[in-house]
């Protein structure tokens, strides 16, 4: 045996194995490799192809359907039996991966036009999962049919398969316009498609007018095809100028709303607003469509959990009444309810509004990746029908002029039909001398010699020259349309225009389902609207356990606390309000106040509900009040005035207001009442100074400007006041007496200064 002949090679030497290897930077084989393997994904798994709309995995499902013969009008074939074969020879990938994208074609809420037509369980729109293969059937649609319709007439290239073994072809030739009608979606290495389903009315109505006029506006394509058309229905709410300026581009979202329709509503405005009137003045919502690829019960769940979450306190149950038709009920919580307001909520809420994003990503004819925008990917799909068009032409004309070949022996067959006969019984290779005595080719004295006798009484002349004629004519009607552009672009608008009868808007599949409309201006509400207004009061402590009391109690009660915590702040406030609490790093939290735990025990900790450093401290907390201005003050003597509003956060991080450098805290924070104009700070130093509030910059955060200046310490507190009204303080004592010092003037200086002693009498704690 020679050396050839035993496979490769073991090398003779460590040495030999060492030379074959080559030294590369790690950097570029990396790189080279991981190239690979991004194009792999990109041509071979994730993107589908602009000319037929399908990813090799659909393709080689369907192709393998084919092959099994399981036609619309042949009987199901197991679903593990397609899986198997395509597994076998085809796809050797997962098996669940491939079942999967199976059951993905069966699914008419999944697909705009099935592909496959499934029988038994194949998932449900509330989201349940397809059973196993090896309890369901499967068999072709007229649609995928009509896809993959010429393939045998030379129309596309075959590759061989994985193992060589098989044949596949690379795309399929059929006139559906799969890849608009039926949308596509994929991730692959650094890039994705996401193409919504359309309807093929308009995607044929839109290419008729591109073949009519290659140079169109885009603005009359859009007039043709309005937008998408998916599986479950629903509307698309997006203006016709955000839609438009999508498919031009190629990328851009839109938004899709579930459709509320009350089918048994006594008026046309009942009908179309969803409203289902139960006597009395009851109603309630009807939900017909859901949004595509939102899974019904996980939606009704979600409303569920609204309700629970009391996030819309104006609706009080759903309920699922859905059998083959979509029924879903929305209960308000009484009958003066607005519709309106209840169904913008819920948009705001959960999934009844969702937001598809267009990406148009798809692999052109020469299998490179491109984002196209519409007038763009309709010319790429004409010229790959025309292309096909030619090669289904020049395919049939070689069929032609191999049959004409064979008319013309015969007919020099039939007018020499002695002589013929006379040859074969006596010569010993009659074929040389057949072809040598008539000038017959090969092939036809092979045909003449393969002929059966019986078929020599159906030799009619005029029989064989009708046919010769008919071939002739065709051959030349077939040249003529090969030779001509224009005839090519007549007869495919022929066949779409046969297509598009099959799916018209007048047909049960053709409908189309998704309604474009511009949603009304949205009804602007704040979510607090829907909490119930009542008072409560206010309990935070010093280690930062917070509850809220039913009222506003009175607020210098005693208040129970866990061992070692006592009283930090409490206040009056309403359930609707935004609470404020401040912390000495200079952050400031917001909380709503529905949110907070019942007075019956000790309340929660409040950094279980905020994201509150360890280290810091609560220094103020109080409701907000919109418009209000405060004087934040740190420990330096630093500060600046804020609207209240800038404090509100939206995050449980909060939001960092003052900036503080060193050891300074946030100290005080002061609420400018309406009417004051000065500010008076105390150092702990006890030196008082009183300044105008003009001089103080409003800023919305920073470390602020010096407010007093001092050599030991720093300030002790801050306050605001009307300098007509004079300053007061609290002079303790069980009868909580009020000081006012009228003479101010001793104490007014130039923003920044030191000051000099309080009035006699001021507390010796340093506080207002």
């Amino acid at each position: 045996m020679s050396s050839s002949d035993q496979g490769p090679q073991e090398p003779d030497s460590p040495s030999d194995a060492l030379a074959a290897i080559v030294d590369a930077p790690f950097e570029t084989a990396l790189s080279e490799r991981y190239l690979v393997y991004a194009l792999s994904t990109i041509t071979a798994r994730s993107l589908p192809d602009l000319r037929d709309g399908l990813k090799p995995v659909h393709r080689r499902l369907l192709w393998a359907m084919r092959q099994l013969r399981l036609s619309p009008d042949s009987a199901y074939k197991k679903s593990a039996r397609v899986v198997g074969e395509v597994l076998g020879k085809y796809h050797p990938h997962g098996d669940t991966a491939v079942y999967d994208a199976m059951v993905r074609l069966a699914q008419p809420f999944a697909l705009r036009y099935p592909l496959v037509e499934g029988q038994g369980n194949f998932g449900n729109i509330d989201g349940d999962n397809a059973a196993a293969a090896r309890y369901t059937e499967a068999r072709l649609t007229k649609t995928a049919i009509s896809l993959m319709a010429g393939l045998d007439e030379g129309t596309v290239d075959f590759v061989p398969t994985y193992n060589n073994e098989e044949e596949e072809p690379v795309i399929f030739p059929g006139l559906f316009p799969n890849l608009l009608a039926n949308g596509a979606s994929g991730i692959a290495v650094g890039m994705a498609t996401n193409i919504p389903s359309h309807n093929v009315d308009e995607v044929i109505a839109a290419t008729l007018a591109v073949i009519d006029n290659n140079a169109i506006e885009h603005a009359e394509l859009m007039e043709l095809m309005q937008g998408p058309d998916l599986a479950t229905g629903g509307l698309i709410v997006d203006s016709a100028e955000t839609i438009s300026t999508a498919y031009e581009t190629g990328r851009g979202s839109f938004r899709i709303r579930a459709k509320f329709h009350a089918a048994e509503a006594a008026s046309a405005e009942d009908r179309e607003a969803g409203i289902e009137r139960l006597g009395g003045g009851q109603w309630q919502l009807i939900i017909s469509e859901i949004p595509y690829q939102v899974p019904k019960g996980k939606l009704i769940e979600q409303i569920a959990q609204v309700i629970a979450d009391k996030k819309v306190p104006i609706l009080e149950d759903v309920r699922d009444e859905s059998d083959e038709q979509i029924r879903i009920v929305l209960v308000p919580r009484s009958r003066n309810v607005d519709p309106d307001l209840l169904k913008e909520s819920l948009y705001r809420l959960t999934d009844l509004e969702t937001r598809f994003g267009l990406n148009m990503n798809v692999l052109d004819s020469t299998r490179t990746p491109m984002v196209m925008g519409l007038k763009e990917l309709l010319q790429h799909w004409i010229a790959s029908q025309i292309d096909i068009l030619q090669r289904r032409s020049r395919h049939r004309l070689a069929k032609i002029a191999d049959r004409l070949e064979l008319l013309e022996g015969y007919i020099i067959a039939f007018l020499n039909l002695d002589r013929v006969i006379e040859i074969i019984r006596t010569e010993d290779e009659p074929k040389p001398v057949m072809m040598e005595e008539f000038k017959l080719t090969d092939r036809q004295a092979e045909a003449i010699l393969n002929m059966r006798l019986r078929s020599l009484r159906k030799l009619e002349e005029m029989a064989l020259r009708q046919e010769k004629d008919e071939l002739l004519k065709e051959q030349d009607e077939l040249q003529k349309l090969l030779d001509s552009p224009a005839r090519q672009r007549t007869r495919l608008k022929r066949d779409l225009t046969a297509m598009r009868k099959e799916y018209g808007k007048d047909t049960e599949l053709g409908a189309r389902r998704t309604l474009i409309a511009e949603a009304a201006p949205t009804v602007e509400f704040s979510m607090d609207a829907m909490i119930e207004k009542e008072p409560i009061t206010v309990i935070l402590s010093a280690k930062g356990w917070i509850r809220a009391a039913k009222g506003h109690v009175d607020l210098t009660q005693e208040w129970k606390f866990k061992e070692g915590d006592e009283l930090a702040f409490v206040f009056h406030a309403q359930t609707t309000d935004k609470l404020l609490l401040a912390t000495d790093d200079g952050r400031f939290f917001t909380l709503g106040a529905d949110k907070l735990p019942g007075a019956r025990g000790f309340g929660e900790p409040v950094r279980t509900m905020l994201d509150i450093d360890n280290a810091a401290q609560l220094v103020a907390a109080w409701p907000h009040k919109p418009g209000e201005r405060l004087l934040l003050a740190s420990t330096l003597g630093k500060g600046f005035v804020i609207k209240s509003d800038e404090l509100l956060a939206e995050t449980r991080k909060g939001r960092a207001v003052m900036t503080l450098k060193g050891d300074a805290k946030l100290a005080k924070l002061a609420h400018i009442a309406e009417g004051h104009d000065h500010v008076a700070v105390l150092g702990d130093n006890r030196k008082l100074v009183v300044f105008n509030l003009e001089e103080m910059p409003e800023m919305q955060r920073g470390q602020g400007v010096q407010l007093q200046r001092y050599r030991d310490g720093g300030m002790a507190d801050v306050t605001t006041f009307r300098l007509e009204e004079g300053l007061s303080w609290q002079m303790g004592g069980s009868g909580e007496r009020t000081r006012t010092e009228m003479e101010m003037w001793q104490w007014k200086v130039a923003r920044g200064g030191a000051g000099r002693m309080p009035p006699q009498g001021f507390p010796r704690d340093n506080r207002f």
